[in-house]
């Protein structure tokens, strides 16, 4: 008994810096649709009903041949235009069709498809960042977008303990698991 409190301690405890305290994940447009055009997801309406704090992930899901996600200043994010700014407007470009974005900060983020069309028929999400767990004090404003535009949706966020606990379940699962089938074969 001793032995698997140990192992069950040891594995919760080698997972514990992977779990990032409270930590969310979004799937961008949905998990049904993903970061798609056409899709018809205001996402500018679903950005307003949740708080994102500093170290949730915004992820996007698309078809890499048909769509992008680039990282954008406002100005860029309000015209559309890459270009805006003198062409200072891109943060980061991401193409992969999987794209993982950690919000590193409390500010604002912006973000656009620049394919052809796709920002301005509603392919962009404005997302506002706050320092703590709950939406309020200390976080800066982004100014909403309007209707029409992009925003994103989550996964059931926060699943760092139920993770953990599956794992170490199954782990003591196993360990219970291998002495029965031990004395049952061997008639010890």
């Amino acid at each position: 008994m001793a032995m698997q409190v140990l192992a069950v301690a040891s594995l919760l405890l080698l997972l514990w810096p992977a779990h990032r305290a409270g930590a969310a994940e979004y799937v961008v447009g949905d998990v049904s649709y993903g970061w798609e055009s056409g899709s018809g997801i205001n996402y500018a309406a679903w950005a307003r009903e949740y708080a994102f704090a500093v170290g949730d992930v915004l992820v996007f899901q698309y078809v890499s041949s048909q769509h992008d996600v680039y990282e954008v200043t406002e100005e860029v994010y309000r015209s559309c235009d890459t270009a805006a700014g003198g062409g200072n407007g891109v943060r980061v470009k991401y193409t992969s069709g999987y794209d993982r974005v950690v919000l590193a900060e409390a500010r604002g983020y912006w973000f656009i498809c620049d394919f052809p069309g796709h920002c301005l028929g509603g392919m962009r999400v404005a997302v506002n960042v706050s320092s703590g767990a709950a939406a309020g004090g200390g976080s800066p404003t982004v100014n909403p977008p309007p209707d029409g535009s992009a925003a994103s949706t989550t996964t059931g966020g926060r699943p760092g303990w139920a993770a953990a606990g599956c794992l170490a379940l199954g782990v003591l699962a196993l360990i219970n698991t291998r002495p029965f089938c031990y004395y049952r074969q061997y008639g010890h």
